[in-house]
């Protein structure tokens, strides 16, 4: 129980680095459906939720549970429709 809340705790805290520094591409996969996203921009909203901009679909998710991770221009070239 306590390390779920650990996860949690490293995911709001590293979700509010990025809202400050901002700018980027980021790989985001929901841990249990292990599906998938990539987008320029992840906004935290309230109760620890991440919302994104699907850079394959054009949809806006929202994801309750999340691992949220920085990557490089050409990974998110390579995953996505986008030039």
């Amino acid at each position: 129980m306590n390390n779920k809340f650990l996860k949690v705790g490293l995911v709001l805290v590293f979700l509010f680095c990025l809202s400050a520094c901002g700018g980027g591409y980021y790989k985001v996969t929901d841990p249990s459906t292990e599906k998938t996203y990539y987008s320029e921009e992840v906004k935290q909203e309230k109760g620890g939720a991440v919302k994104l901009l699907d850079a394959n679909t054009g949809s806006s998710v929202t994801l309750q549970n999340s691992e949220v991770t920085e990557i490089n221009k050409e990974e998110f070239k390579a995953n996505t429709k986008k030039e």
